[in-house]
């Protein structure tokens, strides 16, 4: 599918990223996609848990689903994140590739690393980035009881924060993974009213800047995730359009219909209307390629 000319990545978005990486002008938000080949996929954990479960329904590949059954079965959710987290401990890669996302992100001076993983990949990158050691501050969203903000320090180059929205695996408790975690989860991911009356979002305030002051560089979400959808739409388009700052996606789009003969305008229309007045430029195709443009870039744009 080709996407509208304005929300592509053209020459300038790289330019302009390059320059705010090498600055720390830059959030990272990184989905499911950073960890392909280093973590069973979605759809991978899914359909061994539905096999795990006897899950009776046919899409054994809706990993909520999947998981809000098991919970059922299991009676004792927090129990099941524990198998869970323990399952991809078990497989996790080593990070090998050279264009792994974490490995090329330790290198710039970010102070900020916003995720939606469980996993502690980044925190493994930082420890051993080749420009020496950083020490990150790792926290966790506390989603479940949304007038409760976890304390974070602030962050600077040399101690960033990584911040997990949806719980890490160091404590399986903390993870959005049934159906009705994600359901929570939205519920409070919106304005609460504290002691004094103000309305609150319930985000430490260094995440809430680094998610409202930086551009951000989405890695590994598509269009049909909810994880995207919620931060984008829940977040993003919350900010002010004076503060707005002109962000990358990097992913992979939906295949089209084919049997619809207009369908590649009808998906370029729904993108239009889907990035309406959003700074949003789109890098279609998976990490590993965008990372190997993006070190390109790096290398011959001046300092």
């Amino acid at each position: 599918m080709v996407l509208p000319v304005g929300w592509r990545v053209n020459e300038a978005d790289w330019v302009r990223l390059v320059r705010q990486l090498r600055r720390g002008d830059c959030t990272p938000l990184l989905g499911a996609g950073a960890c392909y080949g280093r973590l069973p996929t979605g759809k991978e954990l899914s359909k061994h848990f539905a096999k795990e479960y006897d899950f009776p329904f046919a899409d054994h590949g809706n990993l909520a689903h999947v998981m809000q059954y098991a919970a059922h079965v299991h009676n004792d959710p927090t129990d099941l994140k524990v198998e869970v987290c323990a399952y991809l401990k078990q497989r996790a890669a080593a990070a090998t590739d050279p264009l792994d996302p974490h490995t090329v992100l330790a290198e710039f001076p970010i102070k900020t690393f916003l995720t939606t993983n469980y996993d502690d990949f980044m925190l493994q990158a930082l420890q051993h980035c080749r420009k020496g050691p950083r020490t990150p501050n790792v926290c966790r969203s506390t989603w479940w009881e949304p007038t409760k903000r976890a304390v974070v320090p602030d962050p600077d180059p040399d101690h960033p924060l990584i911040y997990h929205l949806h719980g890490n695996w160091d404590d399986p408790s903390s993870i959005v993974l049934t159906e009705n975690d994600y359901v929570q989860y939205l519920l409070n991911l919106r304005d609460v009213d504290d002691a004094n009356g103000r309305q609150l979002l319930p985000i430490p305030e260094p995440v809430l800047d680094a998610m409202t002051s930086s551009p951000l560089l989405f890695l590994g979400y598509s269009l049909q995730d909810w994880n995207f959808r919620v931060l984008f739409h829940g977040l993003i388009k919350s900010i002010p359009s004076t503060r707005q700052r002109r962000h990358i996606s990097v992913q992979l789009l939906p295949e089209l219909n084919t049997s619809l003969t207009d369908a590649e305008n009808l998906a370029s229309e729904y993108l239009k209307s889907y990035y309406a007045d959003l700074k949003i430029s789109i890098y279609v195709g998976t990490t590993s390629a965008f990372f190997k443009e993006l070190l390109d870039w790096n290398a011959r744009t001046p300092l």
